[in-house]
């Protein structure tokens, strides 16, 4: 049987090149296929955008060079690993402003009961098990014992609170009390100066106002 021969040539050698260079196209060409397929799925998230890339491959080579152009920089795996790294970074932080004197922003240890830089007290010793407790603490949470010098401030508060109000109180009544006597006072002064008004009867043995230049008569 005669070989196929290919652009009129008909020569044994040449037709065998040209067969392993169509084989090589076409390996290449379902290579490029599952490539893209693969890359995507690293890539991508959505399912339907990796079934896109994946279509757009079937066109020979164009599609994948288009992929290649637009896929995502970034592997999904790399992604988390950064955000991971991010979440990491920022506990660090947030224990280290922690780990910070709130005076004088030194380098303090957990268990410290006083700055070694400002010689601030930071927390205070446990009566029972003398291990240091945070000041918002209201008990130990190593020993379950009570801890002083909590509760007091806080009914000195309830009691600053009531004596506020009974404050309150008290100015409410006297700003009362003085609206009154002010209403009375405008009232009296109205009556006094009105036209119509009869003069006030003068109570008995009150004496006379002087006259003018003469002698105060005697009251009867």
């Amino acid at each position: 049987m005669p070989p196929l021969a290919y652009f009129g040539i008909e020569s044994s050698g040449l037709n065998l090149a040209v067969d392993l260079l169509i084989l090589f196209v076409a390996v290449l060409y379902f290579a490029l296929i599952y490539w893209t397929y693969a890359d995507a799925r690293r890539r991508i998230h959505d399912p339907m955008l990796i079934g896109c890339a994946t279509v757009a491959s079937l066109f020979p080579f164009v599609g994948t060079i288009i992929y290649t152009i637009l896929r995502p920089p970034e592997y999904l795996e790399d992604v988390r690993e950064r955000e991971l790294e991010t979440q990491a970074a920022e506990a660090r932080l947030r224990q280290l402003d922690q780990a910070l004197c709130p005076h004088c922003d030194y380098r303090v240890e957990r268990d410290f009961i006083r700055c070694p830089s400002c010689l601030r007290k930071l927390k205070e010793r446990c009566v029972s098990c003398s291990r240091p407790l945070d000041q918002a603490w209201t008990i130990c949470p190593y020993c379950e014992a009570d801890v002083p010098g909590l509760s007091a401030p806080r009914s000195r508060r309830r009691r600053s609170a009531g004596a506020l109000e009974s404050e309150v109180t008290e100015i409410d009544v006297q700003v009362d009390g003085e609206d009154a006597e002010a209403e009375q006072a405008r009232a009296a002064v109205a009556a006094a100066s009105s036209p119509d008004a009869e003069p006030a009867a003068r109570p008995r043995g009150a004496s006379r106002a002087p006259r003018p230049g003469g002698r105060t008569r005697p009251s009867s």
